[in-house]
């Protein structure tokens, strides 16, 4: 929560971090987009999170699914197809997550982590999309976004964000406020939040030492962005 959060601020946004059922609905009514993270599952969450996405729908705000782990047990991957069911208009996760989702994957998945490329998930990603009705995005060396017809690829970013703990989990929180701003245009916008935080990963690597010093001059170098860095670095392609 603490990485999604500074993202979200240093983005210009403005982060709540709710659980408690006896105020969700009511958040959810007062913001712009909603962000479910099913990172820690526990009933009383679960509970939460479908009663927020509920609201979410009936209030037409985007709201945005990121399926940590899906894949990695059984109960796990229940309560994210029950969450799919209620209509995300962005599912993001790595290779791995988005082919358990699916069906595609026979063994175990490695959780937060992925065994697969973005490109292995990408039929995988497409056909979520058409029977999901929705965005999907696979994260990955390129990440892939799709809406089932259309693919877009994404090239910003530096390995060294993936030895930082829940950058994923942050760039999901980022691509629901970007489509908060512009929610006509779902697939444009989640893949220029990918690769903003991409390029503020690469930004910040030029500074850092390592993970705890990339996360740190990340969230500045995400921050500090100015449109000569987005428009001479940004790598969007049609695919």
């Amino acid at each position: 929560m603490d990485i999604m959060a500074n993202s979200l601020l240093a983005a210009g946004a403005s982060p709540a971090m709710v659980h408690a059922i006896e105020e969700i609905l009511e958040f959810t009514s007062l913001s712009s987009a909603l962000c479910i993270n099913i990172g820690t599952l526990s009933p009383d969450w679960i509970f939460s999170m479908k009663a927020a996405a509920i609201r979410a729908n009936e209030c037409q705000k985007p709201w945005v699914l990121d399926p940590v782990g899906v894949g990695a047990t059984r109960f796990r991957t229940e309560k994210c197809i029950e969450l799919i069911n209620l209509k995300p208009c962005v599912i993001r996760g790595n290779a791995s997550e988005i082919m358990a989702v699916v069906g595609a994957s026979i063994a175990p998945t490695k959780g937060v982590d992925s065994s697969r490329s973005s490109t292995d998930a990408l039929e995988a990603a497409k056909d979520l999309a058409r029977v999901a009705q929705t965005v999907v995005a696979v994260s990955g060396a390129v990440d892939l976004v799709t809406d089932g017809k259309r693919v877009l690829g994404v090239s910003n970013g530096v390995a060294l964000m993936q030895r930082i703990t829940a950058t994923g989990c942050a760039v999901t929180a980022l691509i629901a406020a970007f489509v908060s701003v512009n929610p006509n245009r779902v697939l444009e916008s989640t893949a220029i939040a990918l690769a903003l935080f991409g390029l503020a990963g690469e930004l910040g690597a030029e500074k850092a030492n390592g993970p705890a010093s990339l996360r740190m001059h990340l969230i500045d170098a995400l921050h500090m962005l100015d449109e000569q860095s987005v428009m001479n670095r940004v790598r969007i392609a049609q695919l």
